[in-house]
């Protein structure tokens, strides 16, 4: 385009030349017409010719005033661009309204359900699994993250946390719940006729005097008989009345378990013993990397083969969420609002980022490689203007020429 714009120039030129040699050779009204239109339009090429340059560089390499205006304004042009897309491209009104149309949750469930991408969701978990297991086979890796455990178990108060425990699962007579459910065990246990036959004959052998007169297994069923009963009367008392003296007993020994484990200075220093001991103890270390040692291997070989269960099984899980979904419209009506309701705080929060980051941008790009990126993308048409000019600008020539022929 700048050799059709400069080709022109050169016509209008030689155009000019031409007619200001005929005049002189062959007199002829013509020639003037000729001659004006050419004058003009080498003006008018050679002024949008200069326009056009004075965006991108000084024209000739001269610095005249308000040229090489697009490296000179280069961080307002970034400030404005940023602000131009910011404030009409990423308005909260306009995200929310697409965000609305574009209906995520449908879009996500559809995607998940589809056979095809389920697959490959699975197939990509399965290219992450082995990757994460390769990095992280690393001697120092392992190190590190040994280092990491033990240093956060050493930060572990045993006695107390346990204490808290215990406290949280003694709370609102949540331990009086356990020992009913004990009772309740040891009741059915009691009704087990094979319990009861093996209390006989303990009982029974313990009696020898009786059986020479065949009475230790009258003895062993009667004090069997008995036991049971005391037992279970005890229980079905205990379990009936909250206010049972065994209750009390065992709600103080939880309460007073609780408090030594948080307070006793003698439970909390065997805590700390236990802890030190725990991890001092070689046969820790290598428990713990036996069995990472087999989780990996079991997970390499499984992730290796084309049927692998893990892949199997995570695209499932996609497929299965995805129709879930599709079919639960309240759902993605949830889903969907919980974005919209995040969605402007973040709009907000990004936006202005995107807005530094473009000024950024621009304010860092190298000044002969912006003007060439600007001068790539809208230089045709600013050719189109010296074209336009040169044509525009004999046009003119002819109507100032019949003016002045006119007026003359």
């Amino acid at each position: 385009m700048k050799r059709v714009a400069l080709g022109l120039l050169l016509g209008a030129a030689g155009l000019y030349v031409a007619a200001h040699w005929g005049q002189r050779t062959h007199p002829h009204a013509a020639w003037g017409w000729l001659a004006a239109f050419a004058e003009a339009a080498m003006v008018g090429a050679i002024a949008d010719w200069f326009a056009v340059v004075a965006l991108f560089r000084h024209p000739l390499g001269l610095p005249i005033p308000h040229t090489a205006i697009v490296p000179r304004n280069k961080a307002r042009i970034g400030r404005n661009l940023a602000r131009f897309i910011c404030d009409h491209f990423l308005a909260t009104p306009q995200v929310l309204a697409k965000l609305e149309a574009f209906d995520p949750a449908r879009r996500l469930a559809l995607w998940l359900a589809e056979p095809a991408r389920a697959a490959q969701l699975g197939t990509h978990a399965v290219s992450v699994l082995r990757y994460g297991l390769t990095a992280f086979d690393d001697e120092r890796v392992r190190a590190f993250l040994a280092r990491a455990a033990s240093a956060g178990i050493a930060q572990v108060d045993l006695s107390r946390l346990s204490g808290q425990v215990l406290e949280a699962l003694t709370a609102d007579g949540r331990h009086q719940e356990l020992l009913n459910d004990v009772l309740g065990q040891v009741s059915r246990l009691l009704d087990d006729e094979a319990l009861q036959e093996q209390l006989t004959e303990a009982i029974a052998h313990e009696v020898k005097a009786l059986r020479y007169v065949g009475l230790d297994q009258v003895a062993a069923r009667l004090a069997t008989r008995k036991i049971v009963a005391a037992v279970a009367r005890t229980l079905g008392e205990t379990a009936a009345d909250p206010a049972h003296p065994l209750r009390l007993r065992f709600d103080d020994f939880m309460h007073r378990f609780v408090d030594r484990l948080q307070h006793d200075e003698a439970f909390i220093a065997r805590g700390e013993r236990l802890r030190a001991e725990l991890l001092a103890h070689p046969a820790l270390g290598a428990y713990l990397q036996g069995l990472w040692d087999q989780l990996r291997a079991w997970l390499d070989a499984d992730l290796a083969r084309e049927d692998s269960s893990v892949r199997r099984r995570v695209a499932a899980l996609a497929a299965t969420l995805g129709e879930r979904l599709a079919a639960d419209t309240a759902m993605q009506r949830w889903i969907n609002e919980q974005i919209l309701a995040a969605a402007p705080a973040a709009i907000e929060r990004y936006r202005e980022d995107i807005r530094r980051y473009i000024e950024e941008r621009v304010a860092g790009w190298d000044t002969a490689e912006l003007t060439d990126e600007v001068e790539r993308n809208i230089g045709r048409d600013l050719q189109f203007i010296r074209i336009n000019g040169t044509v525009v600008g004999g046009l003119v020539g002819l109507v100032i020429h019949a003016m002045t022929v006119w007026v003359g």
